[in-house]
């Protein structure tokens, strides 16, 4: 131990080389138990909530929506053996969605709900799961399909949702089963544009804080019948506080549906309410081809592009379903082609809002609604 200035060749040297040891040894026990025993820190550095886990703040927004679960009337949380027996063990699939299914639950007294069921496998996320309950819980309109309750519990993400009996508007316009139940008529089309058009309506202008769908298309339109419908599918919604809800926001990754997707947001990420707005253009043309948003390689709002910029009327009227056999008003032909084609337009800015749609689409519609009112 020559560098401690002494030599261990004499025994009493050892003793005092031990003693120095033990106390070392000692205040490092004392430091270590003065830093557990000292109180919590009362704020947070910018580094440590930048570098917060993902689990940490999906706990913590469980916490928050368990709270304003109890404080929503007629929601709850399920255990997952009620979500089970409900479903019978998940045995009746009613719907698939990109990253879920959907059972058919029976609640008692005769009343229906759909579980809806996110998989990991499928590449839903926690963070996905309680973003979409996030927005059900605050979110209540009728053109809006509602929350009942949801399970996170034992790995499993369920959401217990209003039931919609009649499919989706892509089964009824695009599969067999939804062609055998006959034409589509051009009033039902009508009144289906404008039940959607009342829900981004409300997702854009009336809900706190403004809400961003994202994945507006036919699938995710459910019929109540052939004459109503409701939005559905909140996975991939963006809340605001926006300070002017059409504020584009920039995304580092894009979200949607392909041949529904805002050509704008695709080539620059910024997203907004008027990213709504050209899905449900897209919409629009499905109703009044009733083709698919995809044409070969084509998007359908590309494969229609010639016609529809056309100011001819009787060329509008080629693009009409032929399984319609022409049976449909022009003057609202006119106004969905008019309100199409502005919601498609490049410039984001330039399209009109959700509000304005909705009004124009009623007030094409007016008359009809007067003559099919009960005498």
């Amino acid at each position: 131990m020559w560098f401690f200035g002494f030599s261990t060749n004499r025994p009493e040297n050892l003793w005092i080389f031990g003693a120095i040891l033990l106390v070392i040894l000692l205040l490092i026990v004392l430091k270590k138990m003065a830093r557990y025993l000292e109180p919590q820190a009362s704020f947070t550095s910018e580094k440590d909530i930048e570098t917060e886990s993902e689990e940490d703040h999906d706990t913590s927004t469980s916490q928050k929506i368990y709270t304003s679960c109890c404080n929503a009337g007629g929601i709850r949380t399920y255990a997952l053996e009620e979500l089970k027996m409900a479903t019978n063990d998940f045995r009746i699939r009613i719907g698939v969605g990109a990253t879920s299914f959907v059972y058919l639950a029976e609640l008692g007294d005769g009343n229906f709900g759909a579980v809806k069921r996110v998989m990991e496998e499928r590449g839903g996320s926690r963070k996905i799961f309680l973003d979409e309950v996030s927005v059900l819980l605050r979110v209540s309109h009728p053109n809006l399909v509602g929350l009942l309750g949801f399970c996170l519990e034992k790995g499993e993400q369920l959401l217990l949702l209003e039931y919609v009996a009649n499919k989706s508007l892509f089964d009824r316009m695009h599969t067999y089963y939804g062609q055998s139940l006959g034409v589509l008529s051009w009033s039902n089309r009508l009144s289906i544009a404008l039940d959607i058009a009342r829900a981004l309506e409300y997702l854009h202008s009336q809900a706190d804080p403004p809400i961003i769908h994202r994945d507006i298309k036919c699938s995710n339109i459910l019929l109540i019948d052939d004459n109503h419908a409701k939005l559905a599918d909140f996975g991939l919604c963006k809340l605001g506080p926006f300070s002017d809800p059409n504020r584009p926001k920039r995304q580092t990754s894009i979200k949607g549906s392909f041949g529904y997707v805002d050509t704008n947001y695709l080539n620059t990420g910024f997203v907004s309410t008027k990213s709504d707005v050209y899905s449900f253009g897209v919409l629009l043309l499905e109703l009044i081809t009733g083709l698919k948003s995809i044409q070969g390689s084509a998007t359908l709002a590309e494969w229609t592009e010639e016609c529809r910029r056309n100011k001819n009327v009787e060329v509008w009227a080629k693009m009409l379903d032929p399984k319609l056999n022409g049976d449909a008003n022009m003057e609202q032909l006119r106004v969905l082609v008019d309100i199409a084609n502005s919601a498609l337009v490049e410039n984001c800015e330039a399209r009109p809002n959700m509000s304005s749609i909705a009004d124009r689409i009623l007030s094409c519609m007016e008359p009809q609604l007067h003559l099919e009112l009960p005498v």
